[in-house]
């Protein structure tokens, strides 16, 4: 299986990187399993605090290899019946994962590689690059938690017309509209990525990963169900090495240490 993505790791983070250049990262199955599987691998790894998600060349990804697809020997419907499975698996490893994952957008984020980025945690963006939603002008639907994370990233009227008219999205666009968290320069975008991993170094990141736990299920839960999550949660973050010095540093009027959680 040639090598559709690029694993490289630093002493407590992981960077991820699409690798087919020649096809703008676009995703074909062999990219889908192994990013899959990566994502699974960094989940489990507790050496691992977090994660960055990019792309080789002048893409972060454009989306499903149409090309690929229409060559298969089935009809279109068939093989992303197949296919998206194995995509929203990855999806579903970055909204589970109790740790930062970063988009580093270093190009063109369309289609499959929108609704990639915005399942990040969080997306820095190159100054040149752009973000498209891309479906519908190829007559196809969203998938990939697209219609997840839109609305709650912009809101339902803004996912709608991002969803109607399909306008190419500028950096200076998505900062604006908050599907972005920081811009960069094109060169810097990368290191911009990993130097807001970096600021969790100080960070308890059982807590980042109930936070990110919490709100994500405040969108299906009832108050009353919300509120009994949070008791679970704030009472096991109380008892957890990270939140018992936590309060120990307020009582003692100082700054917490979390030493075993340090991003490096």
């Amino acid at each position: 299986m040639a090598t559709s993505i690029l694993i490289k790791k630093y002493a407590l983070t992981l960077e991820i990187t699409l690798n087919r250049p020649e096809a703008y990262n676009a995703l074909n199955l062999d990219m889908m399993i192994q990013l899959g599987e990566a994502l699974t691998s960094a989940a489990a790894d507790e050496s691992i605090k977090g994660v960055v998600i990019t792309g080789n060349g002048r893409a972060f990804c454009a989306g499903g290899d149409l090309k690929w697809i229409s060559w298969q020997a089935e009809d279109p419907g068939t093989t992303l019946r197949k296919l998206a499975p194995q995509f929203h698996s990855a999806i579903i490893e970055i909204r589970k994962m109790g740790k930062p994952v970063v988009a580093a957008i270093n190009g063109i984020a369309a289609g499959g590689g929108f609704s990639l980025a915005l399942a990040c945690d969080f997306r820095v963006m190159a100054e040149s690059a752009t973000l498209r939603q891309a479906y519908t002008s190829s007559g196809l639907s969203i998938d990939g938690g697209g219609t997840f994370s839109l609305p709650r990233i912009v809101g339902l009227a803004r996912a709608m017309e991002i969803a109607a008219f399909d306008q190419p999205i500028s950096s200076a666009q998505a900062l604006a509209w908050g599907l972005v968290t920081r811009v960069a320069p094109d060169s810097e975008v990368l290191n911009a990525a990993h130097s807001m991993l970096e600021g969790f170094a100080n960070s308890a990141l059982h807590s980042f990963a109930w936070s990110k736990r919490l709100l994500a299920e405040s969108f299906r839960n009832s108050l009353e169900a919300q509120l009994e999550l949070e008791c679970e949660g704030i009472s096991d973050c109380a008892g957890h090495p990270d939140g018992r010095e936590g309060i120990k540093a307020f009582v003692e009027k100082r700054k917490p240490v979390f030493e075993e959680r340090r991003l490096e």
